[in-house]
């Protein structure tokens, strides 16, 4: 099925805005970017503005239903997760969009949404692109490294999503490693399917991630806070340099190295001003090739079910992402 989103007008947001600010806007615009959500800027009369989540089956381009939260890896989306997000993240002292108004119950619109503070400044990606040049890049790297200290510092009981965690409930697996494992065979299997380049090593590895979660020893730390996908572009840069967390609602206690091998994917060159000491390698050696095989598998079924704005971008990861797993395989024969 491919999923076709109609974008909400200026009409369809009017009550939700006037149900969280007494207000009207004057025009509402389609913020580009998330795929499982809608986002909006809502721009009014006196030059103040806010934003828009809609968590609509119609804005969600992986088709993918409502997942099992228990689930670490599962979808991450839905009003309940965003909020159970927020409100840790305001606990911890880390900084987020300030939450207007949340409405679950589909009063205003026939689904979850919320509106939250506008922060227009750009992102942190936008800056290390030169593209924010008030703001000096080793200033907003030191901020963003002192942000991930506070978000790290915070533990959980055991590992999962925190609106599980937090509630009492716990995941399934074992482990961290052991729920990465389970997630990059699936995603082997997946990929065998459709890519012969993937068909032709599925064996050499599947074996190898077998070797490589053999090594990885147990665990006796609390796992930490993260948020599962904290690139630059979900990083907002504020007037003042501050920085806020967005697209928070995959956020979930884990073993840190998994957030760690993110960070340097997504931020490269500039991943040493966040580099942090005592990290497992054994778990980055497993955790690297799982998380390049979901980078894979991910953009393709993206693909197969939506209407992503720049399907050539999308693919380029997928490409990107099967040539370093083939690398890292061929070296590590």
């Amino acid at each position: 099925m491919t999923v076709t989103r109609r974008t909400l007008t200026r009409a369809d947001l009017t009550p939700l805005s006037r149900a969280a600010l007494g207000r009207t806007p004057a025009t509402v615009t389609r913020i580009r970017g998330g795929s499982k959500k809608g986002v909006y800027r809502l721009a009014f009369e006196d030059g103040t503005t806010a934003v828009a989540y809609v968590w609509s089956p119609d804005e969600d381009l992986w088709d993918a239903g409502p997942g099992d939260p228990r689930d670490p890896f599962s979808h991450a989306s839905g009003l309940t997760l965003f909020t159970a997000a927020a409100d840790r993240l305001a606990a911890a002292g880390v900084r987020t969009p300030r939450l207007l108004h949340a409405d679950p119950t589909h009063t205003h619109l026939p689904a979850d949404a919320a509106l939250v503070e506008d922060l227009p400044g750009g992102t942190l990606e936008d800056l290390l692109d030169g593209d924010l040049p008030a703001v000096p890049k080793a200033a907003a790297l030191e901020r963003m490294a002192a942000l991930l200290d506070t978000l790290h510092a915070c533990t959980g009981p055991r590992f999962g999503k925190v609106a599980v965690v937090d509630n009492g409930g716990s995941s399934y697996g074992g482990s961290c490693a052991e729920t990465v494992v389970e997630r990059a065979l699936s995603d082997l299997d997946e990929l065998t399917a459709r890519e012969p380049r993937v068909a032709a090593v599925h064996t050499r590895l599947t074996d190898w991630t077998r070797a490589l979660a053999a090594q990885v020893r147990p665990r006796t730390e609390r796992p930490a806070l993260i948020h599962g996908e904290l690139g630059g572009d979900h990083v907002r840069v504020t007037a003042d340099g501050d920085l806020a967390l967005i697209d928070i609602e995959g956020l979930m206690y884990f073993d840190v190295e998994w957030e760690h091998v993110f960070l340097r994917l997504r931020f490269g060159r500039h991943y040493d001003a966040l580099r942090t000491e005592g990290l497992d390698e054994d778990r980055l050696r497993l955790y690297r090739l799982a998380m390049h095989l979901s980078l894979v598998a991910g953009p393709l079924r993206l693909l197969d079910v939506g209407d992503f704005h720049d399907p050539e971008f999308m693919r380029g990861i997928a490409e990107h992402n099967l040539g370093r797993v083939l690398t890292l395989l061929e070296n590590a024969s």
